[in-house]
């Protein structure tokens, strides 16, 4: 893998809270993920794992605490996103346009310098040099993953966050997945993967749990730290 990120960036929230109306999301949560790990994101749907993503990602603002993002303090908002790649549970790509397509759109989105090395670039690293003229409509479920993993490593981001990324995938898929995040994580980037998948998991350094909004565990940190589970 060629991936070398600009930059590794860790994440804090500190006493994060996230509210949609009457629904309380997160509370209270936090939590320092340092540059370089790769952390898994625990807990049952609606406990707020997917919202925690976004905030990392700089898509949503904390209704309470503050998100700061380690090693990008003193960045804009627009350069720190230009450092993060986000892989959400939908793949978010242009089913009318090809590959190539899908990803020069995004380079220039960017502004990046070299826009055309760049697509190249990223098309080798996720195995569909052969298939980047072909209309995203036409891939399989792993394929629309490999282009939207494509389309997040585009500027090299130090910090990259993905949403469930092994659903829906075949052994194949799969295998390839285990072997891409691993292959990141060992060029230098910080991970953070939200997932059901107890193997996919066993990849990362350290798991996190949430439970209705609240940090419920955390294996990298101290035993005297850790937070009784909440009830529902």
């Amino acid at each position: 893998m060629t991936f070398a990120p600009t930059s590794s960036l860790g994440v804090a929230f500190e006493r994060v809270e996230k509210r949609y109306g009457g629904l309380m999301a997160l509370r209270r949560v936090t939590l320092t993920i340092g540059s370089g790990e790769f952390v898994a994101l625990l807990g049952p749907n609606g406990s707020g794992k997917t919202t925690l993503l976004r905030m990392a990602a700089l898509l949503l603002q904390p209704s309470a605490g503050r998100v700061r993002h380690l090693g990008a303090e003193n960045l804009a908002p627009e350069a720190v996103r230009s450092q993060i790649g986000l892989v959400a549970h939908k793949a978010l790509v242009y089913d009318e346009l090809t590959a190539r397509e899908n990803l020069s759109f995004f380079a220039r989105l960017y502004g990046l310098a070299s826009p055309a090395e760049s697509v190249e670039r990223v098309l080798g690293e996720v195995g569909l040099a052969d298939r980047a003229e072909d209309a995203a409509v036409t891939f399989s479920r792993g394929m629309r993953q490999r282009l939207a993993i494509a389309r997040a490593l585009i500027t090299e981001p130090g910090l990259l966050l993905f949403d469930e990324p092994a659903t829906g995938l075949d052994r194949e898929g799969r295998q390839w997945l285990d072997r891409t995040l691993v292959g990141l994580h060992r060029a230098g980037a910080t991970l953070i993967v939200s997932t059901h998948d107890e193997s996919l998991a066993a990849l990362a350094g350290r798991s996190i749990w949430l439970r209705a909004g609240r940090l419920v565990r955390d294996s990298g940190a101290p035993a005297p730290l850790l937070v009784r589970e909440v009830p529902g």
